[in-house]
């Protein structure tokens, strides 16, 4: 996604991604969607509900800022529409982070 276009054609333009788990992020939200998991309508609910609970409490209008709310929201909704309990989805991550800790420098993480 291009946010805009330098005026010097030169200059690459930025993008609005700073890492690939952020578009990953995002895809995922839109898979969800796709497969009738929650709807277009209550993803932009919790996420807009999650920025404004951000910046309520003082956080920046960053692009961490969003992509934190873009993670809290999906994982709501993962939770209480997708039917993915917690415990589920903390047994996952302590694999990942297993996985990724055993994992040598340079080289993928499997699961």
């Amino acid at each position: 996604v291009i946010l805009f276009q330098p005026e010097d054609p030169l200059v690459p333009p930025k993008s609005f991604f700073d890492e690939p788990w952020q578009a990953q992020a995002l895809a995922l939200a839109d898979s969800m969607v796709q497969a009738g998991h929650f709807t277009a309508g209550e993803w932009a609910d919790a996420l807009g509900a999650e920025l404004k609970k951000a910046g309520e409490q003082g956080a920046p209008d960053t692009l961490e800022t969003y992509f934190t709310g873009v993670l809290i929201a999906l994982e709501h909704l993962m939770e209480t529409r997708a039917g993915i309990p917690a415990e589920i989805k903390a047994q996952r991550r302590n694999d990942w982070e297993k996985a990724y800790l055993n994992t040598p420098h340079g080289k993928p993480v499997v699961l």
